[in-house]
């Protein structure tokens, strides 16, 4: 009944953690309510309600569930508490002053040999502390702690965005090409990127020209003419997954967007920065990659380049060999910028995040530098001007 009473405060968007939960359990153990309905009924208000404003709900709640109880004994679990309620306590949470007195192992080579001690040397499971690969901790390495430079090893996703390497395999879900909700601003904005040809078969009606032949031969003379595309070549490369998950609904209305607009559109995924391969699909990223010198060879520099994503990632992953939060990277990634840079003329990055956030970042300012200053927030007047860096 315990738990049902729990789940219920949540359904009536009572905000009742799991800890406070437990907190109120124990206080039972410790028979602080004397085992009286109405004596539970004020430790529960004052172990679980935070807010005067969530009282009368509480009350509902309260009424409804313990509603013709007398005693407590009645009140008997159902069931245990679910497992993953548990697991989820393994989380540690900080204040913001804690969390700067936890300081960094001092550079990525000191935290990938300090990784490599701890393999040799651990034979247990820890959970807390600050030294072993564990949980709940403030080591750098494990699940469910905090440190500001650690590796993230058995935990389902990032809660700090702090990991510098993430030990897990993850996959990552395609951008929806058919997504129209908001698309057609982001069309007007890309239209500023048009240089139009006439390519391909002759199978579109020239009705000024057949007017034209038609009068002169005096009898009906139909011309057809190649279809008018935009003849301007687009190298997209999407950044997916991790902190990007924020801004899948825009990134996708910019895919739907660019996608009628350009005939000539190569599009390809990659994780945080770009380095030796992309992939053209998630569900297959780690079975079908293509080599980036094979991309920077197959298109040429006729080609315009448009990056999307958020900048945000560990340094690391720019400056060093191996920097890279999911594998060894043997080059880093302002190595791999700098050749797309050498190859083509014509480039951009478009960043969904704030345009006054990207002071705070690191990275952002990093990749920034590489691009020459051309990243332009993912906005309307941000597309607009990106698109005028590409005709220029």
């Amino acid at each position: 009944m315990f738990i049902h009473f729990f789940a219920e405060l949540r359904a009536a968007r009572v905000p009742v953690s799991l800890r406070e939960y437990l907190m109120l359990m124990e206080a039972l153990d410790a028979d602080l309510s004397d085992k009286r309905v109405e004596d539970f009924y004020y430790l529960s208000r004052a172990a679980l309600v935070k807010d005067e404003s969530n009282l009368d709900k509480f009350d509902q709640v309260f009424g409804t569930v313990f509603k013709g109880l007398d005693s407590l004994a009645d009140a008997v679990e159902e069931a245990p508490i679910p497992e993953e309620w548990l697991k989820k306590l393994a989380e540690k949470f900080l204040t913001e002053d804690e969390k700067k007195q936890i300081e960094s192992l001092g550079g990525f080579e000191a935290l990938m040999e300090t990784l490599k001690q701890r393999l040799e040397e651990q034979k247990d499971r820890h959970q807390g502390g600050n030294k072993w690969i564990g949980t709940a901790g403030t080591s750098p390495f494990g699940a469910y702690g905090y440190n500001p430079e650690g590796v993230r090893i058995g935990q389902h996703e990032s809660r700090h965005r702090r990991a510098v390497k993430v030990w897990d395999k993850r996959n990552f879900r395609d951008l929806d090409g058919d997504r129209e909700l908001g698309t057609r601003n982001i069309k007007i904005a890309l239209r500023r990127l048009r240089q139009f040809a006439r390519t391909g078969s002759a199978d579109e009606l020239d009705l000024s020209g057949t007017i034209r032949n038609t009068a002169h031969k005096g009898y009906l003379d139909i011309k057809m003419r190649p279809e008018r595309h935009n003849a301007v070549k687009l190298l997209l490369f999407f950044d997916i997954g991790g902190s990007m998950d924020d801004h899948i609904r825009i990134c996708e209305e910019l895919f739907s967007a660019v996608r009628t607009e350009f005939k000539h559109l190569e599009h390809f995924y990659f994780h945080n920065c770009l380095y030796e391969y992309a992939w053209k699909t998630n569900s297959r990223r780690f079975s079908e990659r293509l080599s980036t010198q094979d991309l920077l060879n197959r298109f040429g520099p006729d080609y315009k380049v448009v990056f999307v994503g958020d900048a945000s990632m560990s340094p690391y992953e720019i400056s060093h060999p191996g920097g890279s939060v999911e594998h060894w990277n043997e080059e880093p990634g302002h190595v791999w910028l700098n050749r797309v840079r050498d190859t083509y003329d014509h480039i951009v990055w478009l960043n969904p995040t704030p345009q006054s956030h990207w002071r705070f970042s690191h990275s952002t300012t990093m990749i920034n530098d590489l691009m020459e200053g051309k990243m332009f927030p993912l906005t309307l007047e941000g597309i607009d001007g990106a698109m005028r860096a590409l005709m220029r």
